[in-house]
C-alpha cells in the first residue's frame, strides 16, 4: 500500500512538473508587448494639441444672461456666441447696448446691462471700478485719461483698428506718442480687456 501511494505521488509530481513546463513553453511563444488601440494611445503634446489649446478663449459673461459665468470659446467667437453659450438674454436685458458682432478676446469680461441701467452716451465703456475700457472706449472717453489729448486718443483708436485690441497695458507703448511716463499714468486708469 505504501508502495502504491509512492507510485501515485510520483505520478502526480511528474504530471505537475509537465504542466509547469508546458505553461512556460506556451507563455514563451506569446509576444510580451501590449498593443494599445490608436484612440487610447497616450503621447506627449504635439503641435496639434498645442494649437487647439491656444485657440480657446476664456470669456467671463455677467449680468442679464440666463447662466452668467466663465465660458471656454473658440478663437473666432463673437459676443453673440458667448451670449448663446450662457443661455441667451434674460427678459430684462438691454440688447441695444451690446455689440453682438464684436469678436471676443481671451480673459474678456462681457457685462449685459438691464434696461435703463446704462446711459447711451458712451458711459458704458467705463467699468464698475471707474476705469476706462481702452479696447471699447470712444475718443472722448480716452481723452479723459491723464496725459491723453485728441491726437493721442485718435492714435490709440487708429492702432486698435489696425492691429486689434490691446491684450496687456504694455501694448500701449506701441502707439505713437505714448511712452513709459504716459503709460505709468494710465495703468491705474484703464482696464484691459
Amino acid at each position: 500500500m505504501i508502495h502504491l501511494l509512492r507510485k501515485n505521488l510520483f505520478a502526480i509530481g511528474i504530471g505537475i512538473t509537465a504542466l509547469i513546463v508546458l505553461f512556460f513553453m506556451i507563455n514563451r511563444e506569446k509576444p510580451s508587448t501590449t498593443i494599445i488601440p490608436l484612440e487610447q494611445e497616450t503621447s506627449l503634446p504635439n503641435e496639434t494639441n498645442l494649437e487647439s489649446n491656444e485657440s480657446q478663449l476664456m470669456v467671463d459673461i455677467k449680468g442679464e444672461v440666463m447662466s452668467p459665468g466663465v465660458y471656454d470659446m473658440p478663437s473666432d467667437a463673437r459676443v453673440k456666441d458667448v451670449v448663446d453659450a450662457a443661455g441667451g438674454f434674460t427678459k430684462d436685458a438691454d440688447q441695444q447696448m451690446i455689440n453682438l458682432a464684436q469678436k471676443v478676446l481671451d480673459e474678456m469680461i462681457i457685462i449685459i446691462p438691464k434696461h435703463g441701467e446704462m446711459e447711451s452716451d458712451g458711459t458704458s465703456e467705463q467699468s464698475k471700478q471707474g476705469k476706462v475700457r481702452i479696447n471699447y472706449a470712444s475718443e472722448e472717453e480716452i481723452q479723459q485719461l491723464p496725459g491723453i489729448g485728441p491726437s493721442k486718443a485718435r492714435a490709440i483708436i487708429q492702432y486698435r483698428e489696425e492691429f486689434g485690441y490691446f491684450k496687456q497695458v504694455e501694448d500701449l507703448l506701441e502707439v505713437s506718442g505714448i511712452g513709459e511716463k504716459t503709460l505709468d499714468a494710465l495703468k491705474e486708469e484703464i482696464q484691459i480687456p
